[in-house]
């Protein structure tokens, strides 16, 4: 089930990220403008964020396979569309549609909850380091495919084909079967409800939102950021192979890590990560060393952030509900998503550079970090009280 949960998160993650690459050319067809464009890119993320707890608990009662063969077939249709008509009004359709459909055959709420019933708790942090290591695997395969897709074909048949690729989903959704039994309504070890009271649950939720906003937008606007700096736009999908080749190690490296360390202390350092990488890339010169350089930090902080959010909530409250409970955290998720996208077109077309949306996302970064760091110093406390007693 891993290992299939790996291949679904590849296909997504890898899709969602290469998707940047059909923003500027869809903006040409539509004749939209990118703010606009970018904007119905964020209603997406946003829509995604809104039924992400829906999808966590038809999953936790019904089976993942069931959710994600339907799913699937929604996503295929929707990313085809634009390719065959790319008028304003079914592109925008197309975008939320297609963003909902996609994160429920690889959402993380989803995939993550089935995952953490099927593995033994020891094993749960690897694990899910593993399907993270999967979305690097899309990014790595899907990124310079589409962008020689794109080359070689043009947009549109690269879009039909990335629709197609997308039923790939319909075998992988097997192995997600459950039995009967396992598919019944879960006995949950505490009302959803109150956990949804705790500070400590939306202390993870608000920093894996600051995770959407940075995600988000390197997925919708990196391909732009290349391309406002002055260098080839061919670089974009070295970008993201680089970005898929780094994410790869960072994750799995951080599902090793977890066997012995604090899941909040290395959560805390991946968001410290992220805001050393944006500050090193506004100090240096933009180059095309450089650029690769950023998508190797970038990439092995990515997915990185994914096993310890997880862990963080399952260790709290119990993986009976995990499906729906991670789909709130997700909510959260994608409303950082939409500002990240939004903003980031908003930010390029208003000041004509991206230096403003860098330093909101260096301050959000740490602002993550500092939330998730008192729950390291409460367990350090706890572990020391009771050494004593």
């Amino acid at each position: 089930m891993t290992l299939a949960a790996a291949a679904l998160m590849a296909l997504i993650t890898g899709g969602r990220s290469a998707f940047g690459l059909f923003v500027s050319p869809l903006n040409t067809a539509s004749g939209l403008g990118l703010a606009t464009l970018s904007f119905g890119l964020a209603l997406g993320q946003l829509a995604v964020g809104f039924t992400q707890p829906l999808v966590g608990a038809l999953a936790d009662r019904l089976g993942a396979a069931r959710v994600i063969v339907v799913a699937a077939a929604l996503l295929a249709l929707c990313t085809a569309l634009p390719a065959w008509s790319p008028t304003p009004a079914l592109l925008m359709l197309s975008l939320v549609a297609g963003a909902v459909a996609g994160s429920a055959v690889g959402s993380n709420g989803l995939l993550i909850g089935e995952v953490n019933r099927a593995v033994p708790p020891e094993r749960a942090g690897f694990a899910v380091g593993v399907v993270g290591a999967g979305a690097s695997a899309g990014l790595l395969l899907l990124g310079p495919s589409t962008q020689w897709a794109i080359d070689a074909r043009g947009w549109a048949w690269a879009l039909a084909a990335t629709a197609v690729l997308g039923l790939v989903a319909w075998p992988l959704a097997l192995a997600m079967r459950r039995p009967a039994v396992a598919v019944a309504a879960p006995r949950a070890s505490a009302p959803v409800a109150d956990v949804l009271r705790e500070w400590r649950f939306w202390r993870v939720a608000l920093s894996f939102g600051v995770c959407g906003f940075h995600i988000a937008f390197l997925a919708a606007h990196m391909p732009g950021v290349i391309e406002r700096c002055g260098l080839p736009a061919s670089l974009a999908g070295t970008w993201i192979a680089v970005a898929g080749a780094a994410n790869v190690a960072g994750s799995v490296a951080v599902g090793l890590a977890m066997r012995r360390g604090d899941a909040a202390a290395l959560l805390a350092c991946m968001y410290g990560v992220r805001a050393l990488g944006v500050a090193a890339l506004l100090a240096l010169p933009a180059t095309p060393a450089v650029m690769l350089g950023f998508a190797a930090v970038m990439g092995a902080s990515h997915m990185a952030t994914l096993p310890p959010t997880a862990q963080l909530v399952a260790r709290q409250h119990g993986v009976e509900r995990l499906g729906t409970l991670f789909g709130v955290v997700m909510l959260v998720h994608q409303v950082g998503s939409f500002a990240g996208i939004w903003f980031g077109g908003w930010a390029a077309v208003a000041t004509g550079s991206d230096d403003l949306l860098w330093a909101v996302d260096i301050a959000l970064a740490l602002a993550a970090a500092a939330l998730v760091l008192p729950t390291t110093a409460r367990r350090r406390a706890a572990a020391l009280a009771a050494r004593a007693a």
